[in-house]
């Protein structure tokens, strides 16, 4: 095993058997099925490093997903709602940005956990029927959910379900759906990666370990353009709520003891 001082973790067995599935998982999402399920890899992660050092090592890597996945739905986003969600994504990124100063790791371990658990709640509860029963969102609503997904975004990589309820009410086709996902994240995380470089987030260390699973993210993206259209999304979501609800439930012990 090599042993990466800036990122204080073991870079051998464990560090793959969870951040390879992680990365795979977040590639397929992002590929092919609007983000939703992506952000399961930071928990997941989290379980093995400090959650910072996972968001750290996530960032440049769910970075090269956007760029391969730009490609195969270029043009085919809404650009309206992209708009409105980016208008509401800045302040959002600059609240997460000052949330981020002052949490410690078990408040991010919190977070994350939380948000994680609540989410697959949320789904079971039936988030897309709920969404699509309230009708269609304002141009308001839209801003808002802008703002939450910046916020989630920079704090645990977690905008994708703020977003995915905000666009489901607007009865988009799948492709356009996923279209402008790919677009709204791709400008979300560049404009937050200089924020993490500046906390320290980003290092060599952590892009050094970002190395190793880069591949497992370009596959998954791959995996995912593939399967838009292939196969179900249940069958997908199912797994990765199982995934989701594990890992934050035991991200919240964790944080609490």
């Amino acid at each position: 095993m090599a042993r990466n001082g800036g990122l204080g973790i073991e870079i051998g067995l464990t560090f793959f058997l969870f951040a390879v599935p992680a990365v795979l998982i977040a590639g397929v999402s992002k590929g092919g099925f609007g983000s939703g399920a992506s952000f399961v890899a930071g928990p997941i992660m989290a379980l093995v490093m400090p959650p910072d050092v996972a968001l750290g090592i996530l960032l440049p890597i769910l970075m090269l997903i956007d760029a391969v996945t730009l490609r195969p739905y270029w043009r085919q986003w809404d650009w309206k709602e992209a708009r409105l969600l980016l208008l509401g994504a800045l302040p959002g990124l600059a609240l997460g940005a000052a949330f981020w100063s002052v949490a410690n790791p078990d408040a991010l371990r919190l977070f994350v956990g939380a948000i994680s658990v609540g989410y697959v709640v949320w789904e079971i509860a039936g988030r897309a029927r709920l969404a699509r029963a309230a009708g269609p969102a304002t141009p308001r609503l839209g801003v808002l959910a802008g703002c939450l997904a910046g916020f989630t975004s920079f704090v645990s990589h977690a905008g994708g379900p703020v977003t995915a309820v905000y666009l489901l009410s607007k009865g988009m086709t799948k492709t356009g759906y996923q279209a402008t996902t790919v677009l709204f994240f791709t400008m979300v995380n560049i404009a937050k990666a200089g924020a993490y470089v500046g906390f320290g987030t980003i290092n060599a260390a952590t892009l050094q370990a970002g190395l190793y699973l880069a591949p497992a993210a370009v596959f998954g993206a791959w995996i995912g353009v593939v399967a838009h259209r292939a196969i179900p999304e249940r069958a997908f979501f199912l797994v990765t709520y199982v995934l989701l609800f594990l890992a934050g439930s035991k991200l919240i012990f964790d944080a609490l003891t």
